[in-house]
This record gives structure tokens, sequence and C-alpha cells, in this order.
């Protein structure tokens, strides 16, 4: 079998005001990459391999020929970022509520895995987890 590069990935999300989302995110120490963000869209970057584009939705638009979820009553995906322990799960869902994000789920405890949730801005649904690293082996 041939081995290949890794993959990126990109993430398109909908917004609905593209400059509360990124400000919302910042807050959570997201950053941008300025080369792929204008008043259209914006490149948030979870890692050298993936990032969110957080699109206006009348642009959001021209990619699609669907309607775009209604993320107030329809859950269109459930997006998972990992931390580095359990704290940094409770501090990034706790600074997403106190920027305006709404909870989504209760923490759930696995003892080998911690989860907790919460909606962005725009009704995204955000799965923060911890899994430790021993419990991989």
């Amino acid at each position: 079998m041939t081995e290949t590069k890794p993959r990126q990935i990109y993430v398109n999300l909908a917004v609905r005001d593209l400059q509360k989302s990124m400000d919302f995110f910042s807050t959570l120490g997201l950053t941008f990459n300025p080369q792929f963000t204008d008043d259209k869209a914006a490149c948030m970057v979870i890692n050298a391999d993936a990032y969110v584009m957080l699109i206006t939705d009348p642009f959001f638009r021209t990619f699609t020929k669907r309607e775009p979820c209604d993320t107030k009553t329809h859950s269109e995906a459930l997006i998972a970022l990992s931390c580095e322990s359990r704290a940094a799960v409770d501090e990034i869902v706790r600074k997403a509520i106190d920027a305006g994000g709404a909870h989504a789920m209760d923490p759930m405890d696995h003892g080998f895995m911690y989860g907790w949730s919460f909606y962005d801005l725009d009704g995204h649904h955000w799965e923060v987890m911890w899994m430790d690293p021993n419990a991989a082996q």
C-alpha cells in the first residue's frame, strides 16, 4: 500500500455575523489566518491540518444548492475539539458560555474520557473532549 500525505480538513460553517463569530472564537483562544480571511469568510486555525471556515450566510449559500440548516432547531453536525486535560475542557466551555454561547449537553465523564459541549453564537454544536492517553494503549 502506498503511504499518502495526511489530508487537511476544512469544516465550513454558515454564520450570521462574521465579526461577532470571530470575536467569540478568539475568546476561546483560537486564531485566524489573515491570508484567507475577508469580509465574507474567516479561516479559523485549529492546527496545521485542521481549519474551520466561518462563512457569512449569503456567501455560504453560493457553495450549495440546499438550504443551510436552521441551527436553532436542528443539529447539522457535532464538531469535536480535543483538549490536553479535563480542566482545559471545562475552561473552554465556560469561556464559550461567558462569551454568549449556550450549554448543549451536560458534562459526560467516562473515567478515561471526559467531555462537555456548547452551542456557538450561531447554534453550531461543539463537543470539547479529553481522553487519557494511557487509555488508548
